[in-house]
């Protein structure tokens, strides 16, 4: 083997002893550095000596938290259920938060069961609202009797809002002074047609509602209605303390509700014209499309600004009620997604999918996988409103169907996770764990939608490898600040500006709609490609801005930014043009790409026009020039295509570190920056680098091992040595750290010690133990032609033993080879670490010894095997409520036909040294 070759699955850093003062460079560890997870409670069936026992166990496991979430229950269990927010539900949230704070864990709270937030406290005056548009054709002289009925017979709490006739010839007729008839009729003058705008109700339900929890959804855009939902919690709350550290919403799934009672004066009120005037080309029925564009993206802003003044603030001042965080997923609301995420204390993103990696070894099975790959530009919507308001936490709902139920292994979760990290997401909450009772028989209660986290599950043994690695992330991510130099902002307006339905929900599942084809889209990938960090940055959030040095200031704790770039924008604010040149005359740098070409929306546009070319023209730019540049008071303004170049006259440069192929995010606490590396390639990446960042110290901070190495450099170039599938920590400072040298791989030799034969037995598991046997070399169980190893899920572990002349001056590496799908080494029966991810390879000289030595290596594979023997002997372990249990189609959940999955270890095992 050649050297490349080796050193493509070496796992980096010797790990020689490590002193004490080297070790404090990890920040000391807090509940909200480990990973939570949502933990779904099946019909509130809880009770405190399970609730205990499972809190117990995530403490044992390195998780920092859980969310409680109720949902719909298990058939069967009826007896069980507690009603939601009733005294005896509020014990038990009560007990369920003191005895996570005696573990050091923290309790999240779904501000409701199932979602969208909703409940039996939502009649139909609060519930969740939609405008209907009916069209009425009535002939001359024909009468139009009142009052007017609503053409969707399920409707009960309808209203109706505007009235409008048309002529032929276009004349129109305000029929308004009618809205509110309850008898009567009006003759119509000529031939006619009408178009009745009513309010009335989407009739949508809580989706996996709790018992207790079942009702109407809300209406998000009523204030009214916001606080009648909230004050059932009020009530409840006011008997006990909560114990909760933030209050929780999902994703925005509030399918059709675009209106609320009294969205007219609210429109009116936000745009200084009456809706009701432009009723036909709200509709789509007129023959101005430059009319309805506009007057739907009027529409589409003042939801947005509705559903933030109305919900999502009130959310925020509800939670500070109770000394509690709000968090909320923005993604899917129908508004502008980034202004929405910073209105909570906590933005929180998702997961949903499998992304594909390049990495050697790595396991994606097509039919395991939803045709979906999350895009980690869409992370960043939430990562840029936590940036730049100078807040603290991006969450995110993780691994929300990563792969089929039973097939995800920890290894394809890493690199998924480590995507949010390199986004700017540093609060990772699990999708998710299942409360089960032990008297449940396997696999217990579960939920639907994969992966999961559940304390049956066969790889929970070594689910600590996985929560470390996202703990030791976390914990510089946590106390670092975004180094990111640049403001990207986004063309919110020309998302708005199309003639589709009015109602536009921007969700992760239709990127490849309202995000994908943009010009700002296209520019923060080509940015991000060529080494530039940078952040979102919305019109609300330019108008809060100011310059201090020439630096871009968007929060008093937000770090400042050396420049804004404005992609291709047809559709523009006037307001926001006249904020970039107030901040280019404090001293900023603003670079348009080109220069907007009209005023978004209908309210006032002649005005508005006309500000805005007032404002262009005071740069004083030559409409024909390509590429255009001006000193703007103490700023400078760039109009021009190649931003890459406006960039480095400024002297911002891009990091050369991704011309290796590495990913990174850089952060900053005081005067030391961190690069958190990855290398998501299918190569060894083992070059010299020179990063933007310069510093008289670096240090490795090894996130897989924990270990800690100080980093020569040479003449600024710094060699970084990083496998597939690996992380690095970089520290850089002008303080020597105590720490020990870092010690590159250059010559290696494959020491043939594992010549003995391996014995296999099996340590935990079900349905049972398969027998012990000798092997001469270790192989899959599932190889063995034995039917009870086959449908074995669970632990088994492969033994030998071992002669070694061990040279002190040599580092031993030990490489698994491949593994289905986790272990843990032990050597001369000392826990050497568990191997969870690619390349599946472990430093292990100080476990060895010279002479005789014996290696253990526990081996857990996944629940598939087992649930496949459940279901084809017709096993019922799947009887729910509601959904009941579905696969990654949502079709009905069936694993009798699945192959039996390799289980254990193939090899070859290896001991390497350099």
């Amino acid at each position: 083997m050649n050297k490349k070759n080796i050193l493509m699955t070496l796992c980096c850093g010797v790990l020689f002893h490590v002193s004490a003062g080297a070790q404090q460079l990890w920040p000391t560890v807090t509940k909200e550095m480990k990973p939570w997870t949502r933990w779904w409670w099946l019909g509130s069936a809880v009770d405190k000596s399970n609730v205990e026992r499972e809190l117990k166990m995530f403490a044992e496991a390195g998780f920092g938290g859980v969310e409680v979430t109720p949902i719909y229950g298990a058939k069967g269990y009826e007896k069980r259920y507690i009603p939601f927010l009733s005294d005896p539900w509020m014990d038990m949230l009560s007990f369920t938060g003191k005895k996570a704070q005696s573990l050091g864990l923290g309790m999240d709270m779904n501000l409701g069961t199932g979602w969208p937030f909703g409940g039996p406290q939502i009649e139909e005056p609060q519930a969740a609202t939609k405008f209907f548009l009916d069209e009425i054709v009535l002939r001359k002289g024909s009468t139009l009797s009142f009052p007017l009925q609503n053409s969707d017979p399920k409707q009960r709490s309808s209203k109706l809002q505007a009235l409008r006739a048309f002529t032929a010839n276009g004349d129109e007729i305000n029929l308004d002074t009618y809205v509110t008839h309850s008898s009567g009729t009006w003759t119509a003058p000529a031939d006619v047609r009408i178009v009745a705008l009513f309010s009335g109700r989407t009739r949508q339900k809580v989706k996996r509602a709790a018992p207790g929890g079942e009702g109407y959804t809300l209406d998000h855009l009523g204030a009214g209605s916001v606080q009648h939902y909230f004050e059932r919690f009020r009530r409840s709350f006011a008997k006990q303390p909560v114990g909760v550290r933030s209050f929780f919403n999902d994703s925005y799934e509030v399918y059709g509700a675009n209106w609320t009672d009294d969205f007219l004066m609210e429109f009116a009120r936000i745009k200084a014209y009456k809706l009701e005037d432009h009723l036909l080309a709200f509709s789509g029925q007129g023959n101005d499309k430059e009319e309805e564009m506009r007057v739907k993206s009027d529409y589409r802003e003042v939801v947005s600004a509705v559903l933030q003044k109305n919900f999502l603030l009130p959310f925020t001042s509800f939670a500070a009620e109770y000394g509690a965080f709000s968090r909320n997923q923005a993604h899917g609301s129908p508004g502008n997604l980034i202004d929405l995420y910073a209105s909570t204390d906590i933005a929180e993103c998702e997961t949903f999918g499998s992304s594909f990696f390049d990495i050697p070894g790595l396991r994606r099975d097509s039919a395991d996988i939803r045709n979906v790959d999350p895009d980690p530009m869409m992370f960043k919507f939430a990562s840029s409103a936590t940036h730049t308001s100078g807040k603290k936490y991006t969450s995110s709902e993780t691994f929300t169907w990563l792969t089929e139920h039973f097939k995800t292994s920890l290894a394809q979760a890493k690199p998924e996770v480590e995507q949010l990290f390199l986004a700017g997401v540093n609060h990772i909450f699990y999708h998710g764990t299942t409360y089960s009772p032990a008297d449940v028989p396997y696999p217990g209660w579960l939920f639907y939608a994969s992966v999961n986290f559940t304390t049956n599950n066969s790889f929970w043994p070594h689910l600590t490898g996985l929560n470390t690695y996202i703990t030791r992330v976390q914990s510089i991510l946590q106390t670092t600040s975004s180094d990111n130099e640049l403001l990207v902002y986004w063309p919110i307006y020309d998302v708005w500006h199309d003639t589709s339905t009015a109602f536009k929900q921007l969700s992760v599942h239709h990127v490849d709609d309202w995000l994908h084809p943009t010009e700002f889209y296209k520019q923060s990938v080509a940015l991000q490609r060529a080494g530039y960090s940078f952040d979102f940055v919305t019109d609300a959030i330019l108008g809060r801005s100011g310059v201090v040095d020439n630096q871009v200031i968007t929060a008093e704790k937000a770090h400042p930014y050396k420049a804004i770039y404005v992609p291709t924008a047809h559709y523009f604010s006037e307001k926001t043009f006249a904020n970039l040149l107030s901040l280019a005359e404090q001293g900023a740098t603003v670079i348009f790409e080109s220069l907007p070409k009209d005023v978004a929306g209908l309210a006032q546009i002649e005005e508005r026009r006309l500000e805005l070319q007032e404002l262009i023209a005071k740069l004083g730019l030559k409409k024909d020039r390509e590429n255009d540049y001006t000193r703007y008071g103490k700023g400078k303004i760039y109009v021009t295509t190649d931003v890459h170049s406006a960039l480095e006259t400024e002297e911002i440069f891009a990091e050369r570190i991704v011309r290796t192929g590495l990913k990174f995010t850089r952060r900053k606490a005081g005067d030391t920056t961190y690069y958190y590396m990855v290398n998501h390639g299918k190569s060894l990446v083992d070059e010299e680098i020179s990063l933007n960042v310069q510093g008289q110290s670096y240090t490795l901070l090894d996130p897989q091992s924990g270990k800690i190495f100080h980093l020569p450099t040479k003449n600024g170039l710094l060699r970084v040595q990083i496998p597939p599938g690996y992380a690095w920590i970089v520290m850089i400072s002008d303080r020597r750290q105590s720490a020990d040298r870092y010690h590159y791989a250059n010559e290696w030799h494959d020491e043939p010690v594992f010549k003995n034969p391996w014995k296999v037995s099996f340590v935990q598991g079900g349905p049972s133990l398969p027998s012990p046997r000798t092997l001469d070399r270790p192989v899959y169980w599932t190889s063995w032609g034995d039917r009870v190893a086959q449908i074995f899920s669970g632990t088994g572990a492969y033994e030998t033993s071992f002669r070694l002349q061990k040279d002190s001056n040599k580092a031993y590496l030990l490489s698994l080879g491949k593994v289905a799908e986790s272990a843990h080494v032990y050597i001369n029966g000392k826990s050497a670490g568990i191997v969870w991810s690619n390349p599946f390879q472990l430093e292990v000289g100080e476990w060895l010894k010279d002479g005789h030595n014996t290696i253990r290596i526990e081996v857990a594979n996944l629940m598939a095997n087992r649930i496949r023997d459940l279901d084809r002997r017709k096993v019922s372990w799947r009887n729910y409520h509601e959904i009941n249990f579905v696969n990654i189609d949502y079709k009905d959940f069936d694993a009798s036909s699945w192959s039996v999955m390799d289980s254990g270890l193939e090899g070859p095992v290896r001991l390497l040294t350099y």
